[in-house]
């Protein structure tokens, strides 16, 4: 299980986070929700260790996280598909896979059926540059890159951000495929009310740097949450 216990996160003198918890569970989905620029990617970017926090505690899998560098957070299971994708445009859809290598050690350094399983359109494109693909398509080969690192804690920033509908349902189905394994955490950050509601098995509002809602999803007010997404 990741724990985050009553973080602060600053940018110079602004305090981003403001004493921020929450926590994540093997086999479910965690969505957190709220408006641009509430503290929604910072609180990612603290919990795989891009951005040093002030105060507070985090832990994954009884191991403290706080003193520990992005890259052994990504040995220790943790993996990120950053809000934009980040793919290499350059790199073809195979080459971008295999950058989830870096993490593993030399005798896990192999691409799993189950990647071409869970994304077949990548299968037909793996000689493809990857500023080539569609928008969706470089959405399901973040999501692919990440799950070749073998991850335990699954993290994605916005992955429906600008994404067709028929793909946000295709991405909707891995999520969902994922979490049922029961061996995977899943951290969902999103906007798209109705696509985080569905997913969710537990949620987290934010606004101004903290939560200020929180519960499990068949106990959600939805009214009161759809509030908090409104601009």
């Amino acid at each position: 299980m990741l724990s985050v216990e009553a973080i602060d996160l600053y940018y110079g003198a602004s305090h981003a986070l403001r004493r921020v918890s929450l926590t994540a569970k093997k086999g479910e989905v965690t969505c957190i929700l709220g408006r641009n620029g509430v503290g929604k990617t910072s609180l990612l970017r603290a919990i795989f260790g891009l951005k040093p926090i002030r105060g507070g505690r985090i832990t994954w899998e009884d191991q403290v996280l706080n003193d520990i560098p992005p890259h052994q957070r990504a040995r220790a299971g943790l993996a990120l598909v950053p809000q934009g994708r980040e793919i290499f445009a350059r790199l073809t859809v195979l080459e971008n896979l295999k950058t989830g290598f870096a993490p593993l050690a030399r005798g896990s350094r192999h691409i799993p059926d189950e990647i071409f399983a869970l994304f077949p359109i990548l299968k037909e494109m793996l000689h493809r540059r990857g500023g080539d693909l569609s928008g969706g398509q470089q959405q399901q080969l973040a999501i692919a890159r990440a799950l070749v690192t073998r991850p335990r804690l699954l993290i994605l920033d916005e992955p429906t951000e600008g994404i067709q509908p028929s793909i946000i349902k295709d991405i909707e189905r891995v999520i969902r495929a994922l979490a049922q394994r029961g061996n995977i955490a899943i951290l969902l950050v999103e906007q798209y009310f109705d696509f985080a509601r569905d997913l969710a098995g537990a949620y987290f509002v934010m606004q101004r740097g903290e939560v200020v809602v929180c519960g499990r999803r068949e106990d959600m007010d939805e009214a009161a949450v759809r509030g908090y997404l409104t601009v």
